[in-house]
């Protein structure tokens, strides 16, 4: 089965921001949303899939995107939303990014 087409986008407030996905005919979107933890550390705060996308791999798709964003910005990340935090820890190649005790 091939994997939906997953649009993501980044909205950055300064201090806080978050990503969102939608997936064509699936109603609503995905998020994660993000606040600043200190200068070069992101606070992964919240990741929500609404039903019409569980299981669509749009939740893990947001975290890969604040993965690459945080590699490419120099940037740390503070696991503090539990399902980001269960993707660290099966993603030991990400350990370098992981900032502090979540």
């Amino acid at each position: 089965m091939a994997q939906p087409a997953i649009r993501i986008t980044h909205e950055d407030f300064g201090t806080s921001g978050r990503y969102a996905a939608q997936i064509p005919g699936a109603d609503g979107e995905a998020e994660l949303t993000w606040h600043s933890g200190g200068p070069g550390v992101i606070v992964a705060d919240h990741t929500l899939a609404p039903d019409t996308m569980r299981g669509s791999g749009v939740a893990m798709a947001l975290v890969q995107r604040l993965i690459d964003d945080a590699r490419r910005q120099g940037m740390q990340i503070v696991p503090s939303c539990t399902y980001v935090r269960a993707q660290f820890d099966r993603h030991p190649e990400w350990a370098e990014l992981r900032a502090g005790i979540a």
